[in-house]
């Protein structure tokens, strides 16, 4: 396992994160402490959970680990996110100073710690505003109830927005941002991945496995079945089987991914988290297991070193669509001022 900075910030974290959000629905406790211990015993050392996973189960098994193994505890890096409904009153969700203070004190007792690591706001929140949330977040690495913030499902503006806002209030920065993506869901590299490096701002990806289309486990045009995500609902979010099994994109990227395993005798999931590994801008891929064996096989990914024609192919096959503008070739002909009299 190789270690990066947690974004612009000092500290060190493992280079594939444990994602927690099957904890207490698909992994009961006993299963997601083994999951907890193989992935220290791998080196990892990034833990990633929320409030609202499993309605805050998942920070409990979380928080009964970390009193059961204190050694460990001292290494690892937690990270979790407020933003999402806890309740049912008309201040139990959002970004205000009044709903963030519960819900960061609310996961500060369920882990059973007196310091998270990283606090993440779950989702942009367009009614709240942005000083009020940078404020709160400011006072609270003052008070040691965080060590750092940051953001999830961000767009780029919202970003360079909230990056200048606090410089120019003279507040802590965010340090980063979670974002969906794989070689399935690229666009992030239109607006979010340029705002990440300008702020310099590390990646979180999540999904890095596209709801397990590029695990490999799907073939074309037979509908999954069995104990998988889309075996249980293939009308499951974004990943739903009918849509991308008629996308012909969806299948060049899974041929080339498999071939790139096959060369390296790895497993496809393996390829697609080396992939996102490469990509400029990512501090840790997270990465989320029912089982340990699913646990393991993704860890994997930290030993397969994938050459320079690999990553082009890849890209190639997986590149998102754009049009001419403004991101396609008028729109970057304009930018780098080839049009002459462009408007």
């Amino acid at each position: 396992m190789d270690y990066r900075t947690l974004g612009n910030s000092g500290a060190i974290v493992s280079e594939l994160t444990l994602g927690t959000m099957t904890f207490g629905v698909e992994a009961d406790e006993t299963t997601s402490h083994r999951i907890l211990d193989t992935f220290v015993e791998h080196g990892g050392t990034f833990i990633d959970t929320a409030d609202v996973y499993s309605s805050g189960v998942s920070e409990t098994i979380i928080g009964h680990w970390l009193a059961d193994h204190p050694a460990e505890a001292a290494q690892v890096v937690v990270a979790t996110k407020g933003r999402f409904p806890m309740g049912d009153g008309p201040n139990d969700l959002g970004l205000s100073r009044r709903h963030l203070r519960t819900a960061l004190d609310a996961s500060l007792d369920r882990l059973g710690v007196e310091h998270i690591d990283l606090y993440q706001m779950h989702a942009w929140d367009a009614i709240t505003p942005l000083d009020e949330t940078l404020t709160f977040l400011d006072d609270a690495v003052t008070a040691g109830k965080i060590g750092y913030y940051g953001f999830s499902n961000y767009l780029g503006w919202h970003l360079t927005k909230a990056v200048h806002r606090a410089r120019a209030l003279h507040l802590q920065p965010p340090v980063t941002l979670q974002p969906q993506y794989s070689l399935l869901v690229r666009d992030i590299e239109h607006e979010v991945v340029p705002a990440a490096l300008d702020a310099h701002v590390g990646l979180l990806p999540w999904s890095p496995l596209g709801g397990g289309w590029l695990t490999g486990k799907y073939r074309r045009d037979e509908s999954p079945t069995g104990a998988s995500r889309l075996g249980e609902n293939p009308s499951r979010g974004m990943e739903a089987w009918e849509a991308r099994n008629a996308d012909p994109r969806t299948w060049a990227v899974l041929d080339a991914v498999e071939g790139t395993a096959h060369d390296h005798e790895a497993t496809a999931s393996q390829v697609a988290i080396a992939w996102l590994l490469a990509q400029p801008a990512v501090t840790s891929v997270i990465l989320g297991a029912r089982t340990v064996e699913q646990l393991v096989d993704n860890l994997g990914a930290s030993s397969v070193e994938l050459t320079a024609d690999e990553l082009d192919r890849l890209g190639e096959a997986s590149a998102p669509r754009i049009d001419d503008y403004p991101y396609g070739t008028a729109g970057v002909a304009q930018r780098n001022r080839n049009i002459a009299g462009g408007r």
